[in-house]
């Protein structure tokens, strides 16, 4: 099997549209499964699509978003894992664009352009990323990649440890940094996905979003593959002053905390990493850019 769709739930207006916005993808190179979390601790209403052969519905009981995931991908057949909420959309020919992507490249990570939506369905914005190969520096600086536009790799999602259901908010952007660490990305131009953005009918604590993204940016840091990751993925001036402001912000955050060996190693790694970048106007602006600006124009739904 290709793909396995796994949609966690609490039952809102739109999940109908969403696991059929999946059924009906005209594709027929291999085989592909919804999953459907339903985490609203009461039964889903009957409806036709939990009829189809190709779904399968699990119920968990107010366990949060990363648990109704981790709970789909393990019971899940298809080669790569599609993880989308139930108040988005997969657009059509997103299948076949990711089989032929994957025919091309078949890395472990796979994702298309994508779109954002308001609360009544009006295009905000059309985004193609581009970004290909080892995208680990960009991650750790802020940026990232909708899952809801993603295909990750079965075995690799396994392989980093799942969702972290300790974290509260920037789950996503906690399981992208793991699967970047090791893996490179590949895009197709195709538009994907539809994507909600906004609090409002939102589920996300965004009063903790800087944090939890905090929690999982210093777990990338501390791992002992980063500095030579980072480094190879910092090319650009402007990337790699990004990517310094996280060291120096990481070492900070720590010495406070009484932290001080890993505080020390931060700052030195950030250090290390200057090189002669400093000569460009670029790193500066970098080197200024706070690291959460962006984490709102990713939708947390």
């Amino acid at each position: 099997m290709f793909c396995s769709t796994i949609i966690p739930t609490i039952n809102r207006p739109t999940l109908s549209r969403a696991v059929c916005n999946v059924l009906d993808q005209q594709f027929n190179r291999a085989g592909f499964e919804v999953i459907v979390v339903n985490d609203s601790g009461q039964p889903l209403p009957d409806m036709d699509w939990q009829h189809s052969e190709q779904v399968q519905v699990l119920n968990t009981n107010h366990r949060e978003r990363s648990v109704a995931r981790n709970t789909g991908a393990a019971i899940a057949q298809g080669k790569y894992l599609h993880f989308l909420d139930d108040d988005d959309a997969l657009l059509p020919g997103a299948l076949a664009a990711f089989w032929s992507l994957h025919e091309a490249v078949g890395v472990d990570w796979l994702y298309g352009s994508y779109q954002t939506v308001d609360n009544d369905g009006r295009l905000i914005e059309e985004i193609h990323p581009g970004l290909t190969g080892n995208i680990f520096a960009l991650l750790v600086a802020g940026e990232g990649i909708p899952l809801q536009a993603s295909l990750i790799n079965t075995r690799k999602f396994h392989a980093v440890g799942c969702f972290d259901p300790n974290l509260s908010a920037c789950e996503d952007r906690d399981l992208g940094r793991r699967v970047a660490l090791t893996s490179s990305v590949a895009h197709t131009e195709a538009v994907v996905a539809s994507i909600r953005i906004g609090r409002q009918g939102s589920t996300t604590n965004w009063e903790s979003l800087a944090d939890e993204d905090r929690k999982g940016r210093e777990k990338a840091l501390g791992r002992k593959e980063a500095n030579s990751r980072l480094s190879a993925s910092a090319m650009s001036s402007y990337v790699r002053g990004r990517v310094c402001r996280a060291y120096f912000a990481s070492a900070v955050w720590n010495m406070k905390r009484q932290n001080v060996l890993v505080g020390t190693s931060r700052a030195l790694a950030g250090v290390r990493l200057v090189s002669w970048f400093p000569l460009s106007s670029g790193f500066w602006r970098g080197l200024r850019t706070r690291i959460n600006q962006a984490a709102e124009r990713i939708n947390v739904s």
